[in-house]
């Protein structure tokens, strides 16, 4: 009885074509969310660390907070403290303290 009620039972029409668009839909909405504003923001960060200068305060992503010294290809070398130098890759280099101090206080 119950199987010949499940034969009866009409078979969803497009269901196929209709999954694929959801599946677009997923990836559109996916990458204008999440995908998009990270590159934006990895740009932004890429653009500072080519415009960086000696004598910038800045902030690795450790959160080291240093005065730029001296800038290479690679590396920048930081001071933290009187007379204390690190070398530190240039790619971790994140943020410009003086920016981020302003953002805090407002």
């Amino acid at each position: 009885m119950v199987t010949s009620i499940l034969l009866q039972a009409p078979a969803p029409a497009g269901s196929g074509m209709s999954s694929i668009i959801m599946m677009i839909l997923i990836f559109v909405i996916f990458f204008f969310f999440m995908i998009r504003p990270q590159q934006k923001k990895q740009k932004e960060i890429q653009k500072f660390r080519n415009s960086m200068l000696v004598g910038d305060q800045v902030i690795t992503a450790g959160g080291i907070h240093g005065k730029v010294k001296e800038i290479n290809d690679l590396y920048v070398i930081l001071e933290i403290a009187n007379n204390v130098n690190i070398k530190v890759e240039k790619n971790s280099i994140f943020a410009d303290s003086t920016a981020v101090q302003q953002n805090t206080r407002n």
